[in-house]
């Protein structure tokens, strides 16, 4: 194939369009650099720059005090009101200039209220023009900040909310660095759309004259000649304002931190956690409670079970809406997500991308320096203080969230899935990490997950969720051992769950292979399903029932067999004995009685 038929183009249609906007630049320059009289001695040439200069400028400070605050009130809001105000602000891009300063004339014009109680000063005055451009350039600004603050994370702003921040602290410390890039350029549009306002601010305020009405006068009363000046200098200033907004605003600290002494956190007691939730999100139910055994609970369930909503619901992110959760002998309903002192360590890491790591160990509301040089070091993050979360890896960010957590000595500890992006030495090393916290802090901590090996490393009581209801909770050891029904062995990962039919008392017919099981009073014929752990097989030398091994896989830690005892029933072993079998020898195995859990099946569909 020929490259020129290959390539892409794209670059063609960039080049038609830059070359559109370039040749009237260039054909300017080109006239301009051969005129003789260039217009810069004509009066009123300066005096003119420095209206639309100070008026831009005017104009677009009023469009940032109160249009940036709007713009993150309708990307936060998806109600009635704020898609009617939405419409609105983008109503003056769609009409004419020229349009734009009529309706302001029924605004503030001579015979209104506003003309009236101003004395008239409203029109015809350096206030009309910055009335014109604020008019047609705040839609420039509040559309691109909408959208900046739209991409703002909404798990940055709950774990800012845990860490003790007010609204207006989160709006300011969270979404404004992180939309500042979108904040940026709205506002250079504003400015610019504001310094070249010419049809609203001839309706309005003719006098004094901007340089757009200043170049239009040469233009008509002596023709294109005298244009040159202005329209050099309006060039001029554009590209100035152009080159300064992508100066930025300021670096990143650069500056080494000198960590303090580590201090001591303070002693955190248990607070063991109750709560009895129900709660609507659109048409999701979420109805689950609970009465606290232990200090560590793990809810377990599939994606779209209401795990993370229950971890909010707790967390105060709902407010009181949800129902009735306590600490301990403490209700927590009234009190706001920032009050609840709890740490939020979110599933997706939410570290602040303008934040080092000593920043975000201090961010949180009573977080000090020593407290979080002790956090540091006790999670491994000396010599890391200060990089920013692009320049970590994922076990270190999750580290950084942690820590983050820890420095508000929160009384209890939500956990949302902390683990599951990442690969699994990291994974394996940040369990016993946490493990390890919890046995040396005695934090209460409730962690959502859908892994039940983490569940059970990290729990000493257990909930098992499906579409916003418990299916099971407890002990952990009881609920692993004795899961209440097929779905539940199914969520904890048992794989070995048959069907089968009671054939006696005691007994039951297993894909034509006889198991002693305790029926629990089940009449002969009851069709059952059943489960048996994998480690809870043993393999037998010569006695038991007779299988064939048809797969052996040795996983590193332990080795996984699969036998086939008839044609219809198939059973995975996991041992950690040496295992001398080639695959298509035959064996025996034993699966222990009180092993094995029995279910009435209400529907054989769901075994495969």
């Amino acid at each position: 194939m020929r490259r020129g038929v290959a390539r892409s183009p794209l670059p063609w249609l960039a080049g038609l369009i830059v070359l559109f906007l370039s040749v009237p630049i260039i054909a300017f320059v080109i006239r301009f650099a051969s005129a003789q009289n260039r217009g810069f001695g004509n009066p009123g040439l300066f005096p003119a720059l420095f209206v639309s200069i100070e008026s831009a400028t005017i104009s677009l400070a009023l469009i940032t005090v109160f249009g940036v605050p709007l713009a993150y009130l309708l990307a936060r809001s998806s109600s009635r009101i704020a898609g009617i105000v939405g419409v609105i602000v983008q109503l003056p891009l769609a009409l004419p200039p020229l349009m734009c300063g009529i309706l302001l004339v029924y605004l503030v014009g001579p015979y209104t209220f506003l003309g009236q109680l101003f004395n008239e000063h409203l029109t015809m005055s350096l206030t009309g023009v910055v009335l014109a451009q604020t008019f047609v350039s705040a839609p420039f600004l509040i559309v691109a900040a909408r959208a900046s603050f739209f991409t703002v994370d909404r798990e940055l702003m709950d774990v800012a909310a845990t860490l003790g921040h007010s609204e207006f602290s989160r709006f300011r410390r969270v979404a404004l660095p992180v939309a500042a890039p979108g904040i940026r350029a709205g506002m250079l549009l504003a400015w610019l759309r504001a310094f070249g306002e010419y049809g609203a601010v001839v309706v309005l305020a003719y006098h004094p004259f901007s340089l757009p009405i200043y170049t239009y006068n040469q233009f008509s009363g002596v023709g294109l000649p005298t244009t040159l000046a202005p329209t050099a200098l309006a060039l001029a200033v554009a590209i100035v304002v152009i080159l300064l907004s992508r100066l930025g605003l300021g670096g990143r600290n650069t500056r080494p931190v000198l960590l303090p002494e580590p201090g001591q956190p303070v002693a955190t007691n248990p607070t063991p956690i109750s709560f009895d939730i129900d709660y609507r999100v659109g048409s999701f139910h979420l109805a689950v409670s609970h009465q606290p055994r232990g200090n560590h609970l793990a809810v377990l369930g599939p994606s779209g079970s209401g795990k993370s909503t229950l971890l909010r619901c707790l967390a105060g992110l709902y407010g009181s809406k949800p129902g009735s959760v306590r600490f301990g002998d403490r209700s927590v309903d009234e009190v706001r997500v920032e009050g609840r002192r709890v740490g939020y360590v979110a599933q997706r890491f939410s570290l602040y991308p303008h934040m080092t790591v000593w920043q975000h160990l201090l961010f949180a509301r009573g977080a000090t320096p020593s407290i979080a040089a002790h956090w540091l070091a006790h999670l491994r993050l000396e010599g890391l203080q200060d990089r920013y979360p692009s320049q970590l890896s994922g076990g270190q960010q999750q580290r950084v969230g942690l820590a983050q957590a820890l420095c508000r000595s929160p009384e209890l500890l939500l956990l949302d899935e902390p683990f599951s992006a990442l690969d699994t030495p990291v994974r394996h090393e940040l369990r016993r990490e946490l493990r390890r916290l919890q046995r040396t802090t005695g934090i209460t901590t409730v962690l959502v997950t859908h892994d039940p090996e983490e569940a059970a490393l990290l729990a000493d009581e257990v909930i098992v969720l499906s579409d916003g209801s418990f299916l099971q909770s407890g002990p952990t050891r009881q609920v692993f051992s004795r899961p209440s029904s097929p779905d539940v062995a199914r969520l904890l990962g048992i794989p070995n769950l048959r069907r089968a039919v009671i054939t006696s008392d005691g007994t039951m017919n297993a894909g034509g292979a006889i198991l002693e099981v305790d029926t629990a009073g089940l009449a002969p014929n009851t069709a059952v399903l059943w489960s048996i752990r994998p480690e809870h097989i043993r393999l037998q030398p010569a006695e038991g029932l007779a299988g064939t091994l048809t797969d052996i896989a040795d996983i590193g830690t332990a080795t996984e067999l699969t036998i086939a005892v008839t044609d219809d029933l198939e059973l995975e072993l996991r041992t950690l004995d040496h295992v001398d079998l080639e695959i298509g020898r035959g064996c025996h195995v034993e699966l222990p009685r009180d092993a094995i859990s029995i279910w009435p099946a209400t529907d054989l569909a769901i075994v495969g």
